[in-house]
């Protein structure tokens, strides 16, 4: 895989809670000189990279009961809504951690369900299982929840927990889910040699900050 077709796989990113207009607007510009799969940001920022990227093939992925997934299943809808209408063409939600580890998964499943509907097939939904914070065990009861619910997508993590993307998470995930649904890989995703090894174990989708330094073979920082 050359530099410059790992581009399509990316998600640039920018989540810190300082960022800045100018700053979204810078991302919005290299994502379509790079031709990134989308940008991923905060929901507040939706409306001004959608006037960023009218004339272009970029996405506008953005972040729903973010980052810990323990807000309210009717405030996951409503966001999800709102961002659509702004302009987000996909949507990552945080699943409820606390549900999953007390093993209530039909609170878990109707969250995940809940939003998949409020997105009414508008956008691609990933959900974020934030792997860092659990054993095998509830990273395979995730994806299989996710997978029912209708999910498109399952992730790694926020970027705002313990832990990133790892070889073996990837593995699992994608030996979970089928063929059929994507995975994406985010958090700590920062060298083109990491993204190959990555997406060898089954990742479609890479979320990133290192976007850049990454399709330049370069060593990036951050998320």
């Amino acid at each position: 895989m050359n530099k410059s077709s790992i581009a399509s796989y990316i998600d640039h990113t920018l989540l810190k809670p300082e960022s800045t207009q100018d700053e979204i607007i810078t991302l919005c510009d290299e994502a379509k000189e790079y031709k990134f799969k989308t940008v991923c940001i905060n929901p507040y920022w939706v409306k001004i990279a959608k006037a960023r990227l009218e004339d272009s093939d970029v996405g506008i992925t953005t972040v729903i009961g973010f980052p810990l997934g323990a807000s309210t299943t009717a405030s996951k809808v409503f966001e999800t809504k709102e961002a659509i209408a702004s302009g987000a063409t996909e949507i990552d939600m945080v699943v409820n951690v606390g549900e999953l580890k007390a093993h209530n998964n039909e609170a878990v499943k109707s969250d995940i369900k809940a939003v998949v509907e409020a997105a009414e097939a508008q956008a691609i939904v990933k959900v974020i299982i934030e792997t860092g914070l659990l054993t095998n065990e509830e990273k395979i009861r995730a994806c299989e929840l996710s997978k029912e619910a209708g999910a498109d997508f399952v992730k790694t993590s926020t970027g705002f927990s313990k832990g990133g993307a790892a070889e073996a998470d990837i593995k699992l995930m994608r030996e979970t889910v089928g063929p059929k649904l994507g995975v994406k890989a985010s958090g700590g995703v920062r060298s083109l040699e990491t993204a190959k090894v990555l997406i060898k174990a089954g990742a479609t989708r890479l979320g990133a900050s290192s976007g850049i330094a990454i399709v330049k073979g370069e060593e990036g920082k951050g998320y």
